[in-house]
Protein backbone atom coordinates (compact mmCIF):
# COMPACT_ATOMS: atom_id res chain seq x y z
CA UNK A 1 0.00 0.00 0.00
CA UNK A 2 1.41 2.92 -1.16
CA UNK A 3 0.06 7.11 0.53
CA UNK A 4 -0.45 10.44 0.10
CA UNK A 5 2.00 12.59 2.29
CA UNK A 6 1.32 15.97 0.75
CA UNK A 7 -0.13 17.97 -1.44
CA UNK A 8 -0.42 21.09 -2.60
CA UNK A 9 -2.89 23.09 -4.95
CA UNK A 10 -3.05 26.49 -7.09
CA UNK A 11 -5.86 28.31 -8.71
CA UNK A 12 -7.68 31.09 -8.65
CA UNK A 13 -4.17 33.37 -7.90
CA UNK A 14 -3.64 31.53 -4.54
CA UNK A 15 -1.47 28.90 -3.46
CA UNK A 16 -2.93 25.96 -0.82
CA UNK A 17 -1.22 23.84 0.96
CA UNK A 18 -2.66 20.36 2.60
CA UNK A 19 -6.27 22.87 1.61
CA UNK A 20 -5.13 25.69 3.69
CA UNK A 21 -4.67 28.77 1.75
CA UNK A 22 -0.89 30.52 2.19
CA UNK A 23 -0.59 32.75 -0.39
CA UNK A 24 -3.26 34.98 -2.20
CA UNK A 25 -2.76 37.44 -4.91
CA UNK A 26 -5.90 38.06 -7.26
CA UNK A 27 -5.30 41.74 -8.41
CA UNK A 28 -3.79 41.35 -11.41
CA UNK A 29 -2.70 38.60 -14.04
CA UNK A 30 -1.15 35.12 -13.95
CA UNK A 31 2.49 36.70 -14.63
CA UNK A 32 2.21 39.53 -11.59
CA UNK A 33 1.16 36.38 -8.69
CA UNK A 34 3.70 33.76 -9.93
CA UNK A 35 6.31 36.40 -9.54
CA UNK A 36 4.60 37.52 -6.17
CA UNK A 37 4.22 34.14 -4.83
CA UNK A 38 8.21 33.10 -5.52
CA UNK A 39 9.09 36.23 -3.70
CA UNK A 40 6.91 35.23 -0.98
CA UNK A 41 8.62 31.87 -0.95
CA UNK A 42 11.98 33.45 -0.05
CA UNK A 43 13.74 31.34 -2.41
CA UNK A 44 16.68 32.43 -4.13
CA UNK A 45 16.66 31.20 -7.88
CA UNK A 46 17.34 33.50 -10.10
CA UNK A 47 16.08 30.94 -13.39
CA UNK A 48 12.76 31.22 -12.15
CA UNK A 49 12.32 34.63 -14.51
CA UNK A 50 13.49 33.05 -17.12
CA UNK A 51 11.12 30.45 -16.92
CA UNK A 52 7.62 29.79 -18.97
CA UNK A 53 4.03 29.93 -16.88
CA UNK A 54 3.99 25.99 -17.16
CA UNK A 55 7.21 26.10 -15.40
CA UNK A 56 6.69 28.44 -12.78
CA UNK A 57 3.49 27.28 -11.50
CA UNK A 58 4.85 23.48 -11.67
CA UNK A 59 8.01 24.77 -9.85
CA UNK A 60 6.09 26.58 -7.00
CA UNK A 61 4.04 23.36 -6.55
CA UNK A 62 6.87 21.42 -6.08
CA UNK A 63 9.01 24.24 -4.25
CA UNK A 64 6.24 24.23 -1.51
CA UNK A 65 5.52 20.93 -1.25
CA UNK A 66 8.93 20.10 -0.84
CA UNK A 67 9.83 22.88 1.72
CA UNK A 68 8.51 21.39 5.06
CA UNK A 69 9.23 18.06 3.89
CA UNK A 70 11.90 15.26 4.62
CA UNK A 71 11.11 13.60 1.28
CA UNK A 72 13.94 14.05 -0.61
CA UNK A 73 16.28 12.92 2.64
CA UNK A 74 14.92 9.79 2.63
CA UNK A 75 15.68 8.89 -1.04
CA UNK A 76 18.15 9.02 -3.40
CA UNK A 77 17.96 11.17 -6.32
CA UNK A 78 17.43 8.14 -8.52
CA UNK A 79 14.66 6.40 -6.52
CA UNK A 80 12.29 9.90 -6.68
CA UNK A 81 10.15 9.35 -10.36
CA UNK A 82 7.96 12.58 -11.26
CA UNK A 83 4.75 11.85 -12.91
CA UNK A 84 2.30 14.70 -14.33
CA UNK A 85 -0.17 15.51 -16.69
CA UNK A 86 -2.01 18.59 -18.19
CA UNK A 87 -4.76 19.30 -20.89
CA UNK A 88 -3.09 21.77 -22.65
CA UNK A 89 0.29 20.73 -23.26
CA UNK A 90 2.55 23.63 -23.93
CA UNK A 91 0.14 25.68 -26.08
CA UNK A 92 0.42 28.39 -23.90
CA UNK A 93 3.98 29.18 -24.44
CA UNK A 94 3.41 27.87 -28.56
CA UNK A 95 1.19 30.48 -28.96
CA UNK A 96 3.60 32.96 -27.43
CA UNK A 97 6.24 31.36 -29.27
CA UNK A 98 4.00 31.80 -32.87
CA UNK A 99 3.61 35.72 -32.08
CA UNK A 100 7.43 35.86 -31.63
CA UNK A 101 8.20 34.90 -35.00
CA UNK A 102 5.98 37.42 -36.75
CA UNK A 103 9.07 39.62 -36.14
CA UNK A 104 12.04 38.10 -34.35
CA UNK A 105 11.47 34.51 -33.11
CA UNK A 106 11.99 33.92 -29.52
CA UNK A 107 14.57 31.63 -28.21
CA UNK A 108 13.80 32.06 -24.93
CA UNK A 109 10.71 30.96 -25.63
CA UNK A 110 11.16 27.62 -27.97
CA UNK A 111 13.09 26.26 -25.16
CA UNK A 112 9.32 25.87 -23.23
CA UNK A 113 7.48 24.53 -26.44
CA UNK A 114 7.84 20.78 -25.11
CA UNK A 115 5.52 19.97 -22.20
CA UNK A 116 7.92 17.92 -19.91
CA UNK A 117 10.02 21.04 -19.52
CA UNK A 118 8.47 21.57 -16.69
CA UNK A 119 9.33 18.29 -15.42
CA UNK A 120 13.32 19.03 -15.97
CA UNK A 121 13.09 22.39 -14.06
CA UNK A 122 11.64 20.58 -10.95
CA UNK A 123 14.26 17.80 -11.15
CA UNK A 124 17.05 20.40 -11.71
CA UNK A 125 16.25 22.14 -8.54
CA UNK A 126 16.12 19.41 -6.43
CA UNK A 127 18.14 17.19 -7.55
CA UNK A 128 16.04 14.55 -8.76
CA UNK A 129 17.39 11.58 -11.61
CA UNK A 130 14.23 8.53 -11.01
CA UNK A 131 11.48 7.94 -13.72
CA UNK A 132 9.61 10.79 -15.21
CA UNK A 133 6.74 10.90 -17.43
CA UNK A 134 3.83 13.79 -18.41
CA UNK A 135 0.62 12.73 -20.26
CA UNK A 136 -2.09 14.63 -21.88
CA UNK A 137 -5.37 14.36 -21.35
CA UNK A 138 -8.53 16.40 -21.45
CA UNK A 139 -8.88 16.75 -17.93
CA UNK A 140 -7.64 15.83 -14.55
CA UNK A 141 -7.85 11.64 -14.51
CA UNK A 142 -7.53 10.61 -11.15
CA UNK A 143 -8.31 6.91 -12.43
CA UNK A 144 -4.99 7.04 -15.29
CA UNK A 145 -2.71 8.89 -12.58
CA UNK A 146 -3.02 6.21 -9.81
CA UNK A 147 -2.39 3.15 -11.67
CA UNK A 148 0.41 4.84 -13.66
CA UNK A 149 1.94 6.11 -10.10
CA UNK A 150 1.36 2.62 -8.47
CA UNK A 151 3.01 0.94 -11.39
CA UNK A 152 6.20 3.24 -10.63
CA UNK A 153 6.53 3.10 -7.31
CA UNK A 154 6.04 -0.69 -7.14
CA UNK A 155 9.54 -0.77 -8.40
CA UNK A 156 12.44 -1.34 -6.30
CA UNK A 157 14.17 1.24 -7.82
CA UNK A 158 11.51 3.92 -6.79
CA UNK A 159 11.03 5.18 -3.38
CA UNK A 160 8.85 8.23 -3.85
CA UNK A 161 6.91 9.86 -6.62
CA UNK A 162 5.99 13.77 -6.79
CA UNK A 163 2.48 13.28 -9.17
CA UNK A 164 -0.46 15.56 -10.31
CA UNK A 165 -1.72 18.21 -12.67
CA UNK A 166 -0.02 21.20 -13.85
CA UNK A 167 -2.25 23.24 -16.62
CA UNK A 168 -1.47 26.42 -18.00
CA UNK A 169 -3.39 28.49 -20.95
CA UNK A 170 -3.42 32.51 -20.70
CA UNK A 171 -4.20 33.11 -17.46
CA UNK A 172 -6.04 29.83 -16.16
CA UNK A 173 -4.18 28.25 -14.41
CA UNK A 174 -4.97 24.57 -12.19
CA UNK A 175 -2.48 23.00 -10.89
CA UNK A 176 -2.64 19.99 -8.47
CA UNK A 177 0.79 18.40 -7.07
CA UNK A 178 1.45 15.32 -4.56
CA UNK A 179 3.83 13.63 -2.84
CA UNK A 180 3.48 9.33 -2.80
CA UNK A 181 5.67 6.77 -0.93
CA UNK A 182 5.67 3.77 0.37
CA UNK A 183 6.18 4.86 4.14
CA UNK A 184 3.73 6.72 6.24
CA UNK A 185 3.95 10.08 7.59
CA UNK A 186 1.06 12.15 9.72
CA UNK A 187 -1.05 12.83 6.71
CA UNK A 188 -0.95 9.44 5.30
CA UNK A 189 -3.90 9.23 2.99
CA UNK A 190 -4.17 5.88 1.50
CA UNK A 191 -3.36 6.49 -2.86
CA UNK A 192 -6.84 5.62 -4.59
CA UNK A 193 -8.19 7.52 -7.27
CA UNK A 194 -11.34 8.15 -4.87
CA UNK A 195 -9.26 10.10 -2.61
CA UNK A 196 -7.86 11.98 -5.30
CA UNK A 197 -10.79 12.96 -6.89
CA UNK A 198 -11.36 14.38 -3.56
CA UNK A 199 -8.50 16.18 -2.91
CA UNK A 200 -8.39 17.69 -6.26
CA UNK A 201 -12.01 18.74 -5.70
Amino acid sequence: MNFITSYCQIKNHSIFYQGKSIFQYADRGLDSFLDQAFLSLLVNYPKFYKMDRLSKCGFLAAEVLLQDQAFLRHYAPQEVAVILSNAHASLDTDLRFFESTKTIASPALFVYTLTNIVTGEICIRHGIKGENAFFVSERFDPCQMTEYVELVVASEKTGGCIAGWIDVLADQHDVFLYLVEKRQNKLALEHTAEQLRKLYS
